[in-house]
């Protein structure tokens, strides 16, 4: 197969706490430097991307030196912790951006998927966007008419299609643009995690196009996504970010381990309490087995209180919905742990600290290392005071959940246990 996307150290730097690259100093001092034939002053200061660590240059680079190329008929996976240079790669590979260095070689039409509503005009209906990004990525009006129908059915928003974008939503947005994206014909196809936003009928089909895309008609697919599984059902190779720096390049499972292995060496940190917002504070966060013992490690088929204080920081009564997410190792989520599920929605009075306690009986999960997730929201105005999907690391060990001596495992089980019982009944005749 032919290179069809060629990067070459690729870089990309930014100057922190301005919207421009610097002042006009900066800019006149690399006009005399480009002038004389020198390198650009500035690339040779800049932090290392590690948006957890306090800035200590004006400086940072969030891109450092990346090189790939791809093959025609390639899905390539691109992966990474949040803020590692995913979106910014892929904005400089479809030109929205340039690199500071470096050069991209690509070969045929690239459509881009890369935020919620890119290149669609809000007053436009989505009938008439579908025509403009047509235009756009060079396609005649008699080639986008062929395909109108059929990007409209795929989209599911056959009912709004006359209607002002504006007045679409989120996963209604999405639908469209991938539709659009996908049908135009490009050689090459980006997306970023923008697919999380749709429902999961959506993100089935949106995969299924994909892979008719790249494997029935050869063209090559960019696919940004923190959702493991679907890196692995999707794409034929993996580039792994870290803090700007490509850290590996290859096998899709092999990638896929590097980082999980990596992440999971790693124990997620354990917060400082108080952790102090504007609306609430989070005093205290621990694990307890009945017995009012603090648990460490959880074990499966036992029982656990979870135990969480806050305080209200609001000057009148507030509602909260408190939620616990568990993740598992694929940061695939398993369940939730909700007060407004179960009726228990928390109204406080202003300034008030309270407690609350979540118990789980005979724990149905399956031995592994997990991430909890903490989300806690304003029943109000549904503003999310709180949210982070690796607010502490739970391990958990075998245990005897069935009574019987007899260990499941996560391997030839799965993940949750149901706690059930067989009958036997004669059948006469």
């Amino acid at each position: 197969m032919s290179t069809i996307l060629l990067a070459e150290n690729i870089s990309k730097q930014y100057r922190l706490g301005t919207v421009g690259t610097g002042t006009l100093g900066h800019d006149l001092n690399r006009w005399w430097h480009r002038v004389r034939g020198k390198e650009d002053p500035y690339l040779t200061v800049g932090a290392v991307n590690d948006r957890s660590a306090k800035a200590s240059e004006d400086y940072i680079w969030a891109l450092r030196d990346i090189n790939f190329e791809v093959k025609q008929g390639e899905v390539l996976g691109i992966i990474g912790k949040n803020g590692a240079g995913k979106s910014t790669l892929l904005k400089i590979l479809s030109r929205v951006t340039a690199p500071t260095t470096g050069s991209i070689k690509t070969k045929g039409r690239i459509a881009s998927l890369l935020e919620i509503g890119t290149g669609f005009h809000p007053e436009l209906t989505g009938r008439e966007n579908i025509f403009m990004n047509g235009a756009v990525l060079g396609m005649t009006r008699a080639e986008i008419k062929r395909k109108l129908e059929e990007i409209i059915s795929f989209s599911g928003c056959e009912m709004y299609i006359d209607t002002p974008v504006k007045r679409y939503s989120s996963g209604m947005t999405v639908r469209l643009g991938f539709a659009v994206a996908a049908h135009l014909e490009p050689e090459i196809l980006v997306v970023d995690e923008v697919l999380a936003v749709g429902d999961a009928e959506f993100q089935k089909k949106a995969i299924g196009k994909m892979q008719d895309l790249s494997t029935g008609e050869g063209r090559t697919v960019l696919f940004v996504s923190h959702n493991m599984v679907s890196i692995q059902q999707l794409c034929t190779r993996c580039l792994l970010l870290e803090n700007g720096i490509s850290i590996f390049n290859g096998k899709v499972t092999e990638g896929i381990d590097f980082y999980l292995s990596d992440r999971h060496n790693r124990e997620l940190p354990k917060n400082n309490y108080p952790v102090n917002l504007k609306s609430l504070d989070i005093l205290k966060f621990g694990v307890t087995d009945l017995d009012g013992r603090e648990a460490s490690t959880l074990k499966v088929g036992s029982s656990y209180i979870f135990h969480i204080s806050l305080k209200n920081n609001y000057e009148d009564v507030a509602e909260f919905n408190v939620r616990l997410q568990l993740f598992n190792e694929n940061e695939e989520l398993l369940t939730t742990l909700n007060t407004f599920h179960t009726n228990d929605a928390c109204v406080v009075q202003p300034k008030e600290k309270f407690s609350l306690e979540c118990m789980i009986t005979k724990l149905p999960v399956s031995s592994g290392k997990y991430s909890l997730g903490l989300q806690i929201t304003n029943l109000r105005n549904l503003d999310i005071l709180y949210e982070s999907n690796a607010f502490e690391s739970v391990e958990i060990i075998v245990g005897d959940f069935y009574g019987t001596g007899k260990i499941p495992t996560s391997k030839n089980e799965g993940k949750i246990l149901l706690d059930y019982q067989w009958h036997k009944a004669q059948i006469n005749g």
